[in-house]
């Protein structure tokens, strides 16, 4: 990232007092020159105001994230640095998440994430800097994810108030940012999520015709399914009533051989090339959607965080797609929204191992789990599976970062006994290899739709005429494995899968569409994990190439909604033999507008004959 000018990010803003001079300068980590070794993580900013750069060392010091700040004067500034103890929350000995702040190379007295269950100030005491220009670090000292939010440095004797608002006021200050935030679109469709569902959305309406964004608050596409989590994709595409949905998700889908694989299976790099390559899409990483602005029923924009610059934009369409996973968007809408208050699946966190030539040594982690290898399911095969979850009856929003940061406890705990506990006499050359910082959800908010698709639709093979996305997967529920929830009865860190097979593995049940757009929310459309189901339905849609089936549908309903001036409910009830006719082309099929011919590929291979869906259960 280049140095900004002294209205950027990194520079702030010089203000008087009633008697005296007083300067503050204001440093969003995620606004760093050059992270090092350190990541930025964006998964909790709804629930803590910001971006955070993460030190996720898997228990060796990462690099020291870098950068220049001028400060407007010389003088002693006051420092306080936005951090917490991450496993304080939990009365754990230790302070795995230390680190320390270094200015023109000297580090200062006060080493950080050592106070605080909670987001806040830690005091780091004064320094003196000389006008100009000086350089910053983050010096990391035990590489067991520290966390550094921002830094400021103030003649003032008192931080500003510890405000977990996404642009609390005092941060737009400070940073100078622009009162107004830089306008966006308009779109025919604004997508936000940029998992299987929202790729499959933004192509799919792409290739109709429609002007799209595509909003991403990682620096990668794919959701569960990059390399920052490494779910593999699972459930059959290109079958049932429309045996052609699904070739846009083969575009992009990955072959990975097990879950969790490795990085370069997941193909990162290809899903955004398949975007990119679309013309009618603009791309937007690392941007999170906070707020939403109505006009009477219908969505009028969206506000974003640039989370690598600290700006503001505003997204304006004309129909929106949340496909989030946790309904974010419709939740911010004002949506209906559902949420099981108890017996939800969880998040997992997944790693992997190798075996080295040479003895391999790992720190002792007294803050982590207190494992022995009795205590957790041992991975054999170099690589701990999805059954690693946690978060049951959480609030899988409001707590995802404790979440997170107890399924981290659990690795750690669990690779302490096979280093330093009863296993090390087996794994003296084992290594850590990987550890998911980002967790992969599976349930949450739920937006409903005309249709609230039940398990018992499903099992009876219930008729809707919109039935589209085949649901090959079984009813896939995870519960908390009873054999290992009796040491940590209040968080349980290892689930066990439940499965109702009564569905046809080979074609699937078909999903109606009207599961995929708000029932009162009359310009969005849904996609993923919050489609209107019940609990039980959602473990067989939930999958990933299923979810992104589902976005093929939603992109070519946003075109027939705006060839025809209707609403998502308006396609189903005026349109759906139009509707029928585009979910029966090929994914390549284009045209220039809504309105224009459908342009075919130059070789189209011919289509599957649809078998009906079996009324048997299979065996």
């Amino acid at each position: 990232m280049q140095l900004r000018s002294i209205i950027g990010c990194l520079i702030g803003l010089v203000g008087c007092g009633a008697t005296a001079s007083a300067a503050t300068v204001l440093v969003e980590a995620e606004c760093f020159a050059d992270y090092g070794g350190w990541s930025l993580d964006t998964q909790f900013i709804q629930q803590m105001g910001s971006p955070y750069l993460l030190a996720h060392g898997l228990g060796k010091p990462v690099a020291d994230a870098t950068t220049k700040v001028t400060f407007p004067a010389a003088g002693t500034y006051r420092v306080f640095v936005r951090t917490k103890d991450w496993v304080a929350r939990w009365n754990a000995p230790g302070t795995p998440g230390k680190f320390q702040l270094l200015v023109n190379g000297t580090p200062l007295a006060e080493t950080f994430g050592t106070k605080g269950a909670e987001w806040g100030w830690q005091d780091g005491g004064r320094v003196t800097v000389p006008a100009g220009k000086a350089t910053l670090a983050l010096h990391d000292l035990a590489g067991f994810d520290g966390r550094c939010d921002c830094i400021l440095f103030t003649t003032e004797s008192s931080p500003p108030p510890n405000d977990s608002g996404v642009f609390a006021a005092w941060r737009r200050t400070a940073l100078g940012l622009p009162e107004k935030p830089e306008a966006k679109g308009p779109y025919d469709l604004v997508v936000v999520g940029g998992g299987y569902s929202g790729m499959g959305a933004a192509i799919a309406a792409a290739r109709m015709g429609l002007k799209v964004a595509l909003i991403q608050d990682r620096p990668v596409l794919g959701g569960n399914g990059s390399s920052e989590i490494r779910v593999w994709a699972m459930g059959l595409i290109k079958r049932g009533r429309y045996p052609l949905i699904g070739e846009i998700v083969d575009e992009f889908a990955d072959k990975a051989k097990k879950s969790p694989g490795t990085a370069e299976e997941f193909g990162d790099d290809k899903k955004e090339a398949v975007v990119r390559a679309e013309p009618n899409i603009d791309l937007f990483l690392n941007t999170h959607a906070f707020a939403v602005a109505r006009d009477g029923a219908r969505i009028a924009s969206i506000s974003c965080l640039d989370t690598k610059t600290s700006r503001e934009l505003v997204f304006t369409g004309t129909f929106f797609c949340d496909a989030t996973g946790h309904a974010t968007i419709g939740h911010l809408a004002g949506a209906e929204t559902v949420m099981e208050p108890k017996g939800r699946m969880g998040m997992s966190n997944m790693w992997t191992w190798a075996e080295e030539a040479a003895p391999q040594s790992f720190p002792e982690t007294p803050w982590a789990l207190p494992l022995t290898m009795a205590d957790f399911p041992y991975p054999r095969n170099f690589h701990a599976e999805w059954f690693w979850e946690s978060g049951y009856d959480k609030d899988p929003i409001g707590d995802a970062e404790g979440i997170r940061d107890w399924n981290l406890r659990a690795v750690y705990g669990a690779w302490n006994a096979m280093k330093n506990g009863d296993g090390a006499a087996k794994h003296s050359n084992a290594v850590l290899t990987w550890v998911a910082f980002v967790g992969g959800p599976r349930e949450s908010r739920r937006i409903l739709g005309d249709v609230v698709l039940t398990q018992d639709d499903i099992v009876s093979k219930k008729e809707f005429p919109d039935g589209c996305v085949p649901s090959t997967w079984s009813i896939d529920l995870h519960y908390p494995k009873k054999e290992y929830a009796q040491k940590f009865p209040d968080n349980p860190f290892i689930s066990i899968a439940v499965h109702d097979r009564r569905i046809d593995r080979n074609f699937g049940y078909p999903v109606p569409y009207r599961c995929f757009y708000s029932k009162d929310v009359e310009n969005l459309f849904i996609a993923g994990r919050c489609i209107s189901v019940t609990h039980e339905a959602l473990g067989t849609v939930r999958v990933m190439k299923t979810c992104g089936m589902m976005g093929e549908v939603v992109g070519k309903a946003a075109s027939v909604a705006i060839k025809h001036g209707t609403t998502p409910r308006g396609v189903y009830a005026k349109q759906w033999a139009e509707m029928d006719e585009l979910l029966k082309l090929p994914g390549k099929a284009r045209r220039k507008s809504p309105e224009a011919p459908i342009e075919l590929p130059a070789e189209v291979p011919p289509a599957t004959p649809a078998k009906p869906i079996s009324a048997a259960a299979p065996g």
